[in-house]
């Protein structure tokens, strides 16, 4: 069995490799080893210490190197040190997960609660315990890595033990589009309407990804109405709030916010520590109250890249045999440099690496230059302008050659039709994805 598993394993390391630093190879994904395989499911055994990091934040890297080096329809399993080849039939990915998609990690116990984020815990366990009937729909919107997925989760774990049999859905709105788009090509979207619109509470991540997706569009807006106007409950997530998301139709982003609208801030100081020290003992991790406050002081941007600065210390501290300590972490967050994966790239950043990729210069980008090379390179900056920075249409429109609100959002739409219909189009739009936004 290891002789078949050891030569697909190389191909998608070496794929991997080519994804992140060096640094970053070696302390999260060159421990990783494959364990099994069933038909297009590969089973990937990770560290007690870096699996919960591994299956949050690099399974998208995983699963594309899996798609080179293995099949196109690879599916990538995040399994424990102990697990064995012939549980491959019972995994949990195949039993429970689907129906709900809930982190069973991700509770209201486990959610430190700041000033920034008072509000919101307090709407998400009004929602919890009187789903239908306390806020109906409720939005929660702010910058990446603050909390809003962990609030989303709580809802649905705490609805799950306490609801007295009430079903629960959480999805992506990328998994929504998903399983819709499969549902229409199987032309049973009956099913589909059944498993999202069937349910008690429905819980949607990352609505702002709806944008320029018309027919996903349309099927969330009858959704919608569905379960409010029968009683159930809806919660969204967005890093914008209902009135920024400009690229939504008007009429779906209106519902969004005809409910409670709360905002996600950053925690302080005092905040910070306290996540950390619930993450080290959640974890089992050695942290001191000097390398908490040492990595507290240092990340401020996001609860996200404080929990990954404490689990980069502690896996390179075990790598080589040491404690960590606050001068690990001084070094290490020094050597790190700024963190990327909470600190949206600025549109000025987009565009270099645009006009470095299409061998241009941000002026040929920005000029009133018809040439094609010079007008697709353009549309990729604008298109990634507006899905990576926290920048306005019209912002975006103003930075890149004063152009209006109308020109900026018919680029996105037209590069979002080119995406589809050209795959080296694709492949370079998300080659700059992974170069201006990957995970750290």
């Amino acid at each position: 069995m290891r002789d078949q598993l050891e030569p697909i394993w190389d191909r998608i390391r070496t794929e991997m490799r080519r994804d992140v630093a060096d640094f970053k190879f070696h302390i999260w994904l060159d421990p990783l080893e494959l364990a099994g395989v069933e038909r297009e499911t590969l089973f990937v055994r990770a560290p007690d210490h870096i699996r919960t990091w591994v299956r949050d934040r690099y399974l998208p890297i995983v699963r594309e190197a899996a798609a080179r080096g293995y099949s196109p329809d690879a599916v990538i399993q995040i399994v424990d040190e102990q697990w064995q080849p012939d549980e491959a039939r019972s995994a949990p990915a195949d039993t429970e997960a689907p129906l709900t998609n809930l982190n069973p990690k991700y509770t209201f116990e486990q959610f430190v609660i700041g000033k920034g984020s008072r509000f919101a815990h307090a709407a998400a366990l009004s929602v919890a315990e009187l789903p239908g009937q306390a806020y109906n729909p409720l939005f929660i919107h702010g910058r990446p890595g603050l909390g809003k997925t962990h609030l989303l989760h709580a809802i649905g774990n705490y609805v799950q033990r306490y609801g007295s049999g009430l079903s629960v859905r959480y999805a992506t709105v990328e998994q929504f589009t998903n399983e819709f788009v499969d549902a229409v090509r199987a032309r049973d979207t009956q099913s589909f309407k059944e498993r999202f619109r069937g349910v008690d509470v429905l819980l949607l991540d990352d609505v702002q990804f709806l944008a320029d997706k018309a027919r996903t569009e349309e099927e969330l807006f009858h959704t919608f109405n569905e379960l409010h106007d029968s009683g159930r409950q809806l919660v969204m997530t967005s890093d914008r709030s209902p009135s920024e998301l400009q690229a939504v139709a008007d009429r779906l982003g209106e519902r969004f916010g005809s409910g409670l609208v709360v905002a996600v801030e950053p925690p302080d100081f005092h905040v910070r520590r306290a996540i950390l020290e619930k993450r080290a003992r959640l974890d089992s991790v050695e942290a001191s109250p000097d390398l908490v406050a040492e990595i507290a002081g240092r990340v401020t941007t996001s609860v996200r890249a404080l929990e990954a600065a404490l689990i980069q210390v502690v896996a390179y501290a075990s790598l080589r045999g040491e404690a960590p300590t606050p001068d690990i972490a001084r070094k290490l967050l020094d050597k790190l440099g700024p963190d990327r994966r909470s600190q949206k790239p600025t549109v000025e950043e987009v565009l270099t690496a645009t006009a470095s990729l299409y061998g241009l210069t941000s002026k040929e980008i920005v000029a009133r230059d018809r040439r094609p090379l010079v007008a697709q390179a353009r549309k990729v900056a604008i298109y990634l302008s507006r899905e990576l920075t926290d920048k306005s249409l019209p912002e975006i429109g103003r930075r890149l050659g004063n152009r209006d609100h109308s020109t900026i959002l018919a680029a996105v739409r037209s590069l979002s039709g080119d995406i589809e219909r050209d795959s080296d189009l694709a492949q370079a739009v998300d080659k700059l994805k992974r170069q201006l936004a990957a995970p750290a």
